[in-house]
């Protein structure tokens, strides 16, 4: 992985002590107390502001979604061409007009339209920031960087949400807007943090990265890197798992109260917040990233079981079993979170990591389009048994994982190899020259 001599120190704190990884942590928590703020008055702004219907909103959130599957590797290959910094300076001003335009919004066509946009500039984005940490900081520090920028994002999330709760009591127009707004002023503050950061760009990575001579490998014609991403992706279902099937099962099989719901929500937060740098420590390269997601995703599997037995027994007793099942379910997460985290980064070229992450990314906003879908045809229609086919989903992928993480290591090797040769045959024939 391309690394600078940045060193950060990375600790269980949300503000670090090295000044570069402090930039980055501040630029998450100002877009993700955006985000959380959006997501959580979005739909009913769609409703009753815009005045869609429930299966209009869903429809054309689907299709945005979509649109945001596609977005990830184009956005990579242009981070690879002009810079991920210089890029991300543009597209948070143009996410910032995406969210504000929402507000002048009055047809279905027009929402569909925005929605694309913006899930394309959003899902992007994600791709694009990825690449940044890859050439920001140091390999051997990445990982724990990331663990303790989704730790911020998740108190983000939660500080977001929580600031909603004004427009939400208000149901008006105007504060809707007024959390738009404040939506794109998070994008503008985020994009204004880019200034400043000391990220290596294209024009400045010596000949042969991308913008010079071609790239090493291509990341849609890595078939051991798109098998891993896959991978991954199946167990990325596991966000479906917590937003979609656990409520429904919760209020319409189980007799735990509907209260349970936001407990659930509430702890799988707070165990990422406190836990997720913890439990990235020993994740530190292909080997042990593939354990971490083969133990994570066992764990994700024994949750879906847990959630199973749940359809038994009294409201109390139901309510406890979910929420041990939402522990466990929080803990493979975590590993799998990491875990995936590695793989996407020590198996990509260096001088492709835009157009890498943006397929590593595209898998995960994949399995967020269907999610929903494959938790509906299994655990909503069948119940326990669907909970079981799901539980075998996850062990079935995450004990895949470590043999396609090595096998992507090996001929990731042997491409480097490959090509270091080619690279030092000019030089090589140039020396003879020079000699002769």
């Amino acid at each position: 992985m391309t690394s600078t001599a940045v060193r950060p120190a990375v600790s269980g704190r949300l503000l670090p002590d090295d000044p570069l990884l402090r930039r980055l942590v501040l630029m998450s928590l100002v877009n993700t107390v955006g985000n959380g703020l959006f997501i959580t008055v979005s739909v009913l702004f769609f409703t009753r502001s815009i005045g869609l219907t429930p299966g209009r909103v869903a429809l054309g959130l689907t299709a945005a979604g979509i649109c945001g599957v596609l977005a990830g590797v184009p956005m990579g290959r242009l981070a690879d061409r002009v810079g991920s910094k210089r890029l991300l300076m543009v597209v948070g001003p143009l996410e910032a007009a995406a969210v504000l335009g929402y507000a002048f919004v009055h047809s279905f066509a027009a929402f569909v339209a925005l929605a694309c946009a913006a899930t394309v500039l959003e899902r992007g984005a994600v791709a694009v920031r990825s690449a940044l940490i890859a050439r920001a900081l140091p390999a051997e520090s990445q990982v724990r960087a990331r663990a303790l920028l989704r730790s911020v994002m998740n108190a983000g999330l939660v500080v977001g949400s929580g600031g909603a709760a004004l427009a939400l009591q208000a149901d008006a127009y105007a504060g809707y807007v007024a959390v738009l707004a404040l939506d794109a002023v998070s994008f503008l503050g985020a994009a204004a943090l880019l200034v400043g950061l000391p990220v290596p760009d294209a024009a400045t990575r010596p000949a042969g990265a991308a913008g010079g001579q071609a790239k090493r490998r291509t990341a849609l014609r890595d078939g051991r890197y798109v098998l891993v991403t896959g991978l991954h992706a199946v167990l990325e279902l596991q966000l479906a798992v917590l937003s979609v099937g656990l409520p429904l099962w919760i209020v319409l099989a189980t007799d735990a109260p509907a209260a349970v719901v936001s407990a659930v929500n509430v702890v799988n937060c707070l165990l990422v917040v406190v836990f997720q740098v913890r439990a990235s420590r020993g994740v530190t390269e292909v080997v042990s990233a593939g354990r971490a997601c083969a133990r994570g995703a066992l764990l994700l599997a024994g949750a879906c079981l847990v959630y199973a037995a749940a359809q038994s027994g009294p409201a109390a007793l139901a309510a406890g079993v979910v929420l041990a099942g939402a522990l466990v379910h929080s803990l493979g997460e975590l590993l799998t979170s990491a875990g995936g985290w590695t793989l996407s980064l020590d198996l990509a070229d260096p001088e492709a990591h835009g157009e890498y992450q943006g397929v590593f990314m595209s898998g995960q906003a994949a399995a967020h389009v269907i999610g929903p879908l494959v938790i509906t045809v299994t655990v909503v229609d069948h119940g326990g048994s669907g909970w079981a086919v799901l539980a075998g989903l996850f062990a079935l992928a995450g004990l895949a994982m470590p043999a396609a993480a090595r096998a992507a290591a090996r001929h990731a090797a042997r491409a480097a190899a490959r090509h270091a040769a080619r690279d030092a045959a000019p030089d090589a024939a140039r020396g003879a020259e020079r000699a002769g």
